[in-house]
């Protein structure tokens, strides 16, 4: 999630309070380009006031315009935007199709205890999916892990996981992880870097990047890690990324990976069960060799790869194509 969806779910809670009925639309599929991906937010109220936004503004002007027209049963339904589907005003970027849902939900208690809960998700530890059924005004919401899909739709019901901002806690400054933190940034990640060797340290910065000179080892005991969190050791240092690897196995991290070659990884593997007393479950969490198989080479290229796996399992893609 990020800063956009909490003020979304922030202002829906304070309309619902002042006995306003609102409508929440959030994406969950795009088809060529689209300026959001799934899961992204718009609550809106009819007679137009809106936070959030879905594509940049074509789809969500059409949209205000039939839900002044009241085109919309209040219920849970998806509608279509692109080819088969509605044609808004402006045609949308690179003739995109988008999928969207449509909940609609009326002033009192329940609703405001389910948006309550949603707030919570996105500013705690915890990740949670709304269960919404197609067709009517039902909507539940169930606990879960990184491990599920983002957006999951049947013909019955959509699923809609939520959760904290996803973080990426790199252990030690490298030149890997220089990318690794670029890119992470650029994905809107809340990026940690932890290393307390002051000589590499003294002169980094990068904006959106938080420095904490410590052992990554000692930043994740201190509860640095939740279910929306990536752990990286990209150091080739076993003092930093050994004491890592056994840290962040015991936390709910959904991503825990170590950079080296094979021959490099088994030795560190086989050394983090001994040193760490870790049964083959835990050791099977850590990624090592860390990354997508891209015939990487050089930094970049090798960060690419490391962040292209962490999208693929923070996706809840379980097997890689490649």
């Amino acid at each position: 999630m990020n800063s956009l969806d909490l003020q979304v779910v922030q202002q829906a809670l304070k309309w619902l309070q002042q006995s306003h009925g609102i409508w929440l639309c959030t994406v969950l599929s795009t088809f060529g380009s689209a300026p959001r991906g799934p899961g992204a937010m718009l609550v809106v109220l009819e007679q137009g006031d809106f936070c959030g936004s879905l594509s940049g503004g074509c789809v969500e002007e059409d949209f205000f315009e039939r839900l002044g027209r009241r085109e919309f049963a209040p219920r849970n339904q998806i509608i279509r935007y692109g080819e088969g589907g509605f044609a808004p005003n402006l045609a949308l970027p690179c003739g995109g199709v988008l999928d969207v849902l449509i909940e609609y939900f009326k002033p009192g208690p329940p609703s405001k205890e389910h948006f309550s809960a949603v707030q919570r998700a996105i500013q705690g530890r915890e990740l949670i999916v709304r269960e919404v059924t197609l067709g009517s005004g039902q909507v539940r919401i169930e606990h879960t892990g990184m491990d599920c899909p983002v957006v999951k739709v049947d013909a019955s019901c959509v699923r809609l996981r939520v959760g904290a901002a996803r973080r990426l806690v790199i252990a030690g400054l490298s030149p890997v992880a220089e990318y690794c933190a670029s890119f992470a940034v650029a994905l809107g990640y809340e990026v940690i870097v932890c290393d307390p060797r002051t000589e590499l340290t003294a002169h980094f910065h990068m904006a959106g990047v938080a420095l904490i000179e410590t052992l990554p080892a000692t930043y994740i005991a201190d509860g640095g890690c939740h279910a929306a969190t990536a752990v990286v050791a990209l150091t080739h240092d076993p003092r930093l990324d050994d004491l890592t690897l056994m840290e962040a196995v015991r936390t709910p991290a959904f991503y825990i990976g170590a950079m080296g070659s094979q021959r490099t990884s088994a030795k560190r593997l086989d050394r983090v069960k001994r040193i760490g007393m870790l049964d083959d479950e835990l050791l099977n969490r850590i990624h090592a060799p860390i990354g997508l198989n891209l015939g990487s080479k050089t930094p970049a290229e090798i960060a690419l790869a490391v962040m292209s796996d962490i999208v693929r399992v923070g996706n809840g893609i379980i097997k890689s194509a490649l």
